[in-house]
């Protein structure tokens, strides 16, 4: 007899009926893997800095079925992320999954950027993560039940860049706390703790780097192997793994070549 179960088979990738918190909800990634947690029957509340945004999109999910919710927070402040996990608690009694993916860039030589405009970053792609990441796996740890919690880097994080030292480095840090954080987790407290690390998705940021006869769009063609960069629907994109990722190793990175 084969020893597994077919019961496991069909549900270890299901999160129907679980609680996904995803931060950056109002960006190009983050409204589809937020839609996309709905769609597969998580129950979804969704964060990010616009009130206005965060309203349009509850309000675009709930006419198609999906149970979610919204909440106002700056994930670089720790007041804000306390009253989220405790929003989101009181709303939905828990919290299974955290799907977070902050980005911010503002490119500027080391000789001409500022330390404020430095930190800036910092606190925006490196900061807001340990923040999150502490408070909801507090709440996950008092539940007692373990977790999923993905955090989408960037290929930044591995490869330097000129005008990209606060990116790079924000990015770079980010990828080694998932690591310690899965090291500090996984085997204790059950919470898988991953990043992916993907390039371009297609924004309103990023438009720009998609003109096919830019040299921009050429030069990223000549280290892409998938021959393309890609859309946040892409099926080469993060939206299209697994929700959450089971894994026996702490805190890898996964590389998404086609597809920040």
């Amino acid at each position: 007899m084969v020893a597994i179960e077919k019961n496991f088979v069909q549900n270890m990738f299901s999160v129907e009926g679980k609680v996904a918190v995803v931060t950056g909800a109002t960006g190009a990634l983050g409204k589809v893997l937020a839609k996309a947690y709905g769609y597969a029957g998580a129950k979804v509340m969704m964060t990010g800095r616009s009130e206005g945004k965060l309203k349009d999109l509850e309000a675009e999910f709930k006419a198609e079925g999906i149970d979610c919710a919204c909440f106002v927070a700056d994930p670089a402040k720790e007041e804000d992320v306390q009253a989220l996990v405790k929003a989101t608690v009181d709303k939905y009694g828990e919290v299974n999954i955290l799907a977070g993916g902050p980005g911010f860039n503002k490119p500027k030589p080391i000789l001409d950027q500022t330390v404020e405009e430095w930190q800036y970053i910092m606190d925006a792609d490196c900061k807001s993560v340990y923040i999150v990441l502490k408070y909801t796996a507090q709440q996950m740890v008092a539940q007692g039940k373990g977790g999923k919690i993905v955090v989408v880097t960037s290929q930044r994080s591995k490869r330097g860049m000129a005008g990209y030292t606060g990116y790079c480095t924000s990015k770079g840090g980010a990828d080694l706390m998932v690591s310690s954080m899965a090291c500090e987790l996984s085997a204790q407290h059950h919470i898988n703790v991953n990043s992916l690390c993907p390039t371009v998705f297609r924004s309103e940021l990023t438009e720009w780097m998609f003109d096919p006869e830019s040299e921009v769009y050429k030069n990223f063609l000549k280290r892409e192997p998938i021959g393309r960069l890609g859309p946040p629907t892409s099926p080469d994109t993060p939206c299209s793994c697994p929700p959450t990722p089971p894994t026996t190793s702490p805190g890898p990175t996964a590389t998404a070549p086609a597809a920040t």
